[in-house]
């Protein structure tokens, strides 16, 4: 059966998204789902404190996305996050970046859990 609009059923095109994620956003640690839940809470009741503790957790192995960085080099990236949102929480930015920060946390670690590859 000929498709109307002159294509073939069969044809098809796969398209790759990739996600340019900036320094910051890239060293967010894959924790076990657990601690992510944990700096989640944390972050949604003390903006910062979540990534600060998440900060450690590179410090005990957990992967980034910053393979080619120095663990220290990821360490003060996560605290300079954690920094930032301390001190735009007066004025609720920080406090928003914070718990999107906890929730991808989150989803970084059900990634980890289910296996899918880092790079989305």
């Amino acid at each position: 059966a000929a498709d109307p609009r002159g294509a073939s059923s069969s044809s098809g095109v796969v398209v790759q998204v990739r996600e340019k994620k900036g320094p910051l956003r890239a060293a967010i640690p894959y924790m076990p789902f657990p601690v992510a839940v944990i700096c989640l809470f944390l972050n949604t009741f003390v903006p910062g404190l979540g990534t600060f503790v998440s900060a450690f957790t590179v410090l005990c192995g957990a992967r980034t996305d910053l393979p080619d960085r120095h663990v220290c080099c990821v360490f003060w990236l996560n605290i300079a996050a954690a920094l930032i949102q301390v001190l735009t929480a007066i004025v609720m930015v920080g406090w928003v970046m914070s718990i999107f920060w906890g929730m991808d946390m989150v989803i970084l670690a059900s990634y980890k859990e289910q296996g899918i590859p880092q790079q989305l």
